[in-house]
């Protein structure tokens, strides 16, 4: 995974974004009416001129992506199970290049930990499965920040890029899942397959994302209705975290795709935090930053609650957790694992995607702020129809 320079005869077109991929071809973006996939779907609709169809693989479909298609490009929506490999091999028989964004988001304990390894690990397996059988040779993973850190040890990851050491431990079987998936695509790429060519295979890092479709956000939003939108600092405000907007980071996905094709000599094999110039706050103050137009303010200046009594109420859910599983499901937003990260500084500084592909953010902080400040208002006119 160390880093590459790129070769005299790649350079040419790391800063040509909009150069168009080969005509016809045909993209499968898996988990893609999911909150990134659905972005980025939208995207290569937008943004890619000689795609003939994007094939969207989800469980749960989105049906208005469908409205997407136009007379340059087609959107098909396949139903399908990530964890099956009869699914995953009907969804992407034929395709050239396939995104894969599916992945099961829980740090919380909403689901069984052997349904988060079957999507993430046994899904990721499938797609590598039949890539080989198919002959599809490229492939760019989803992955997360979380492959790395935060630690629950609590140790910084200040201004740190792709190559910076870190004490990496995890204990959840999310990071665990993700770390094992990404691992497993890097190291299929060069494998072999169908028809004697060669797969290449690259993993972007997402930091915290944000931006219009963000379920947490909407979580947010609603627990402080409850409290009379009031937001009680609990996390202290020098610790910082690395954020990143949706359309940015649906947009180096696209660049990494091209980029991959054009020269896989420089992107096989390698990972990519996915950043742009969202400011680095704490994720309390970072929420504040659209919650507030909405009239929530923060109350306290530093936390209002000892970290270690935060530490006691989240060792109190899981317990509380273990003994409700038999009777529901009860899973908080705090616990251990959770608290640890919102408590740790985790902050990404690279430039490593701009070198290897010419990635820019398409939107500036601006931008990304005031597109997700309008979807988080539009929470109000939703409160007013009920």
């Amino acid at each position: 995974m160390g880093d590459v320079v790129p070769s005299a005869s790649c350079t040419s077109f790391l800063f040509h974004p909009q150069m168009p991929v080969k005509e016809g071809q045909v993209y499968v973006v898996t988990g893609g009416c999911g909150f990134l996939g659905s972005h980025l779907v939208r995207m290569l609709v937008e943004r890619t001129s000689d795609v003939s169809e994007i094939r969207v693989f989800d469980l749960h479909l989105d049906e208005t992506l469908k409205k997407l298609s136009n007379d340059r490009v087609k959107v098909s929506l396949i139903q399908g199970d990530i964890s099956s490999l009869e699914d995953v091999r009907g969804a992407l028989a034929g395709s050239h290049l396939v995104i894969h964004t599916a992945s099961l988001v829980d740090v919380w304990g909403r689901v069984p930990a052997s349904k988060v390894t079957k999507v993430n690990v046994t899904g990721t397996e499938n797609v590598l499965t039949v890539c080989v059988e198919e002959g599809i040779q490229y492939l760019v993973y989803t992955s997360s920040m979380e492959v790395v850190g935060p630690n629950i040890r609590g140790d910084p990851f200040y201004r740190g890029n792709e190559d910076t050491e870190y004490n990496i431990f995890h204990n959840q079987v999310y990071p665990q899942s993700k770390a094992k998936a990404e691992k497993m695509v890097l190291e299929a790429n060069g494998k072999k397959i169908k028809g004697g060519k060669t797969l290449y295979t690259c993993s972007l890092r997402p930091t915290g994302i944000y931006g219009e479709g963000h379920e947490l956000m909407r979580q947010f939003y609603q627990q402080g209705l409850r409290t009379g939108r009031r937001m009680f600092r609990a996390i202290a405000p020098a610790t910082e975290h690395g954020r990143v907007y949706v359309g940015n980071v649906a947009w180096m996905h696209l660049l990494a795709a091209r980029k991959l094709q054009d020269c896989p000599s420089v992107l096989g094999g390698q990972v990519y935090f996915c950043y742009d110039h969202s400011p680095y706050k704490s994720y309390e103050d970072f929420n504040m930053e659209f919650l507030s137009a909405c009239g929530f303010r923060m109350i306290g200046s530093r936390p209002l609650v000892p970290y270690f009594i935060l530490y006691l109420v989240a060792l109190f859910n899981t317990l509380l957790q273990w003994l409700l599983h038999p009777f529901c499901t009860y899973a908080p937003i705090l616990n251990p694992y959770t608290l640890a990260i919102g408590s740790t500084t985790f902050t990404v500084q690279t430039d490593k995607a701009e070198r290897h592909f010419g990635y820019k953010p398409l939107f500036s902080w601006e931008e990304s702020k005031r597109r997700t400040v309008n979807w988080v208002r539009s929470f109000e006119e939703e409160e007013k129809s009920r």
